[in-house]
């Protein structure tokens, strides 16, 4: 039965926001007022990155090297240039340590020394500081602004600040300017296209309302989440992007058919109503179509998945709620006066869109097969890339070259072998202690195993420090004075426990180290209680934590949708459909972020860095993201579509007039959608700029190759097939009942 046509659920709530209108805006405005307090404080309270493996192997080793070794969780590096000048001296190491005289007083600093690993050849005028803090994470990000205080460079020298602490900073300061840079770009350019789609300014700014009235929402309910929840730095971000481009989105389909509806209906209350009943609709099924995508990443185990999970669920969520109360209560104290301060002239709108959407859809069905092949093959090959796609997790590489800690990175690893700086930790527990001669002699047999791997080039141990002596002999000596209080000053052993430091052949974040680690991980341990850590196995775990779960994402995220898209279009192959148009879509746009990202095309353009990997998180971010918000577009147009056809009972009739009237509409909100989020390609944040470009390539190419071509395309081929339903599934419509 005609949606419009039937006074249900929706109609009676749209009559409802119309009744209490005046109570509706009260308590919308008083909420609003209440957390736009709160909201401008989130970004500084979020200090967790949000990429600690909790509990995995690498974790745990960590962990347990502080707690048992004293080895520091948190420290910071300052890295020295002087151009000219050979660090390497002692006049020059002399000055440097005499700066940090005051730092090294600091209650919380445990050690400051240099860097011992070797350098890279050529590199002599860059010396690098370690700065051990006896502080975990959330206290040194505090403590933060008072070191930087006492880091003072000497005479001809310049000190570039990073490590754990300095990296959070920076990412909270570009979190905070990535907002306010994506908001100054975006927002005029939708308020633009806006003008130019409704031609009256009361009528375009009601969407920015809807969109940033979600967004300050969102961020000050976050901020009391919070305070009892570690939460990612990413989420912000993350917030106002899906934030004002859905409820932008939602309130243009709204508005768009408030005004459609005004020109029928025989008041305003009916029009609101019926809008309601619509595109409020409508709009209800979307959003659950987008918080399904967000749903999948709460399979991955890391608290970066969650805090966007959670940020995403609640923006969305508000978005469809501002849009069908404030919004629809909005529309019904403004009546027919949301087409007041008109400034485009009629004459200068466009007044044959629904002609050239007609005509763009018989068009595109005259060719059906011809085009399915065409875009179809062009759409499977953009995503070709994807297979020779290499995953990583950033550090410092999330910021742009510009910000201290990542150019203080950056010089590190220039300067010095990384290898060395990165090494993989090995955590040993004895029966004994590690001084007696038994333990000595399985660690020391563990050892010789762990150097008969290939891709090992050097293990370091508190025996290696000793140097080449049997058992017996090495038991003597650490019985000797002041020789365990060396080694355990050295964080290499104490009590039960012993470190092993193993250098792999290959860079840390090269794929042969990966397996190093899984061959470490595999061996035979000789009764050890062993735990594989340090940075390659660390960012390994992260890894295996996201790709495990890849097949659990795919399969819920395209599964739920597929069952909630039957519920709502009444048939079987039409949610199948969209499920695959989807997955092209997404599968193109994430091959054209390999080839920024990775291989580094176009990347100077878009002021990108290209690091030669994608950040492992994108794939499954993008997924998700791009799964739900791709979908509006198909429930809105299929929903018309199918209000059609339910109407006269002819596919490609139907088809051509679905189009006709969300053509014009969906291409708009689709390139509003591409602006906001699109404008995070030119903030700081390097997965914010990926998500940016990933999110904004997939609503175009779906909006407009997927849309326009393939969707009619389809229609066409499978005719009446589109509509079919089991007897239990199937809803009556007039053309059903005339049949019968």
């Amino acid at each position: 039965m005609r949606e419009s046509a039937v006074k249900g659920k929706f109609w009676r709530w749209g009559y409802a926001m119309y009744r209490f209108r005046w109570l509706v805006l009260a308590i919308g405005f008083l909420l609003l007022l209440s957390f736009a307090i709160f909201a401008q404080k989130t970004p500084g309270i979020l200090k967790d990155n949000g990429f600690t493996p909790k509990g995995s192997e690498s974790d745990q080793g960590l962990i347990q090297l502080r707690d048992e070794l004293g080895v520091p969780l948190t420290t910071l590096n300052l890295v020295y240039t002087g151009e000219g000048l050979d660090m390497t001296e002692k006049a020059q190491q002399q000055a440097i340590m005499d700066s940090l005289s005051d730092l090294s007083k600091l209650p919380y600093v445990e050690s400051v020394h240099f860097v011992s690993s070797p350098r890279n050849e050529g590199h002599l005028d860059v010396q690098a500081v370690t700065v051990a803090l006896d502080l975990d994470t959330d206290p040194a990000l505090e403590k933060y602004p008072e070191l930087k205080e006492h880091v003072h460079p000497p005479a001809g020298m310049k000190v570039y600040v990073t490590g754990g602490p300095a990296i959070l900073h920076d990412m909270q300061e570009a979190s905070k300017h990535d907002i306010a840079k994506s908001e100054a770009i975006g927002l005029p350019i939708a308020l633009i296209v806006l003008l130019i789609v409704f031609g009256t300014l009361v009528a375009a700014l009601l969407p920015m309302i809807v969109g940033l009235m979600s967004v300050t929402l969102t961020l000050g309910i976050t901020y009391f989440i919070a305070q009892h929840q570690s939460l990612s730095n990413f989420l912000p971000n993350m917030v106002t992007m899906l934030g004002l481009a859905v409820g932008i989105d939602y309130a243009l389909f709204l508005v768009s058919r408030f005004r459609e509806e005004l020109k029928v209906q025989p008041n305003v209350a009916e029009s609101v109503a019926i809008t309601c009943q619509t595109a409020g609709k409508s709009i209800f099924f979307s959003g659950i179509a987008v918080l399904i995508g967000l749903l999948g990443m709460l399979f991955v185990d890391l608290t970066f998945f969650r805090s966007l999970c959670l940020g995403g669920i609640i923006v969305v969520s508000i978005s469809v709620v501002v849009a069908n109360t404030m919004l629809l209560s909005l529309l019904g104290l403004l009546g027919k006066r949301i087409n007041s301060l008109q400034v485009l002239p009629k004459r200068f709108r466009k007044q044959e869109t629904s002609r050239f959407w007609e005509k763009i859809a018989y068009g595109v069905m005259k060719r059906p097969v011809l085009l399915v092949v065409l875009v179809g093959g062009a759409l499977i090959y953009a995503m070709t890339p994807i297979g020779q796609m290499k995953l990583s997790v950033p550090n410092a590489e999330v910021l742009p070259p510009n910000y201290e800690s990542r150019y203080g990175s950056d010089l590190m690893k220039t300067a010095y072998d990384p290898r060395m700086m990165g090494p993989i930790q090995i955590l040993v527990h004895t029966e004994a202690e590690v001084w007696e001669e038994s333990a000595i002699r399985q660690v020391r047999a563990y050892g010789d195993q762990v150097k008969g791997i290939s891709g090992v080039k050097e293990i370091q141990s508190y025996l290696s420090s000793l140097g080449q002596h049997t058992d017996a002999e090495l038991a003597a000596m650490l019985k000797g004075p002041g020789v365990k209080e060396k080694i355990e000053g050295g964080k290499l052993a104490k009590g039960h426990t012993a470190l092993l430091v193993i250098v792999p052949e290959k860079d840390p974040d090269d794929t042969s180290t990966d397996g190093l680690v899984r061959k470490l991980r595999a061996l035979d341990r000789g009764g050890l209680d062993v735990a594989v850590t340090g940075g390659p196995a660390y960012r390994l775990d992260i890894i295996d934590r996201i790709q495990n779960e890849i097949p659990t994402v795919l399969t819920f995220v395209m599964g739920i949708t597929y069952i909630v898209l039957l519920l709502a279009f009444r048939s079987v192959l039409l949610p199948l459909k969209a499920v695959l148009m989807n997955m092209l879509s997404l599968g193109a746009s994430l091959g054209c972020v390999v080839l920024v990202f990775q291989h580094g095309y176009l990347a100077d353009l878009l002021h990108i860095t290209s690091i030669g990997y994608v950040s492992a998180t994108l794939p499954v971010i993008i997924f998700c993201v791009v799964f739900g918000i791709s979908m509006d577009y198909e429930v809105f147009l299929i929903s018309r579509i199918m209000e059609e056809y339910e109407a006269s009972g002819d596919n490609d009739k139907s088809t051509a007039e679905g189009l006709k009237k969300t053509g014009s509409l969906i291409t708009s909100a689709a390139f509003i959608l591409v602006v906001v989020v699109g404008s995070f390609i030119f903030t700081d944040i390097e997965i914010m700029k990926a998500l940016g470009l990933g999110l904004g390539l997939a609503v175009l190419i779906d909006a407009t190759i997927v849309r326009v071509m393939l969707v009619p395309a389809l229609m066409k081929l499978l005719g009446d097939a589109n509509w079919w339903a089991p007897k239990w599934l199937r809803l009556k419509s007039p053309i059903q009942a005339k049949k019968r």
